[in-house]
């Protein structure tokens, strides 16, 4: 049985030629792209006469109150202050005073009280032995623990306040 051969017809339309558009009509391609923009150009010029209208109609409602443009609460941007500023000037510089502790930051609490915690070398699940946290709309930082009854807490006091406060240098050394 011999195969029967077909000859390739000049009057196929491949899926990529110029002459066959996406409507199926007999229009040519560079027609129907025409007619696309020009209802992408109509819609666009209805939307914004909307929202023109919308805007011309609205209340005249007193404004809500700013929110800070971070997003962030103020216990947030106090925490991420003074933690920075605390593992600067405690761990990146190497102080001896603090070479017996590790530091574990913990300021995305979902309690509303970021903080991070002071706790005995290499054993970040061992009892902390510092807690610096802040909360409430003023995002007052407070800080508890054993660590502040030693010879350094009243460093780590001094340090606190002043790092909550707005100025970020390091103390002197113990």
């Amino acid at each position: 049985m011999a195969a029967k051969m077909v000859e390739p017809s000049s009057k196929v339309l491949w899926p990529r030629s110029p002459e066959r558009n996406v409507t199926g009509g007999n229009q040519p391609a560079h027609e129907v792209l025409e007619m696309i923009r020009a209802s992408k150009t109509l819609t666009l010029f209805l939307a914004l006469s909307a929202t023109a209208a919308l805007v011309a109609c609205q209340s005249d409602k007193p404004a809500e109150a700013p929110r800070p443009a971070s997003g962030k609460s103020a216990a947030l941007r106090n925490m991420e202050q003074v933690s920075i500023a605390a593992y600067r000037c405690w761990f990146g510089s190497k102080d001896p005073a603090f070479a017996r502790y590790s530091f574990a930051n913990e300021l995305d609490s979902m309690s509303g009280r970021p903080r991070f915690l002071l706790v005995p070398k290499n054993n970040y699940g061992g009892r902390p032995l510092l807690v610096v946290q802040a909360e409430g709309a003023s995002g007052r930082v407070d800080s508890f623990g054993p660590l502040l009854a030693e010879p350094l807490g009243s460093r780590i006091n001094a340090d606190l306040v002043r790092w909550s406060s707005g100025n970020d240098t390091c103390g002197a050394r113990t």
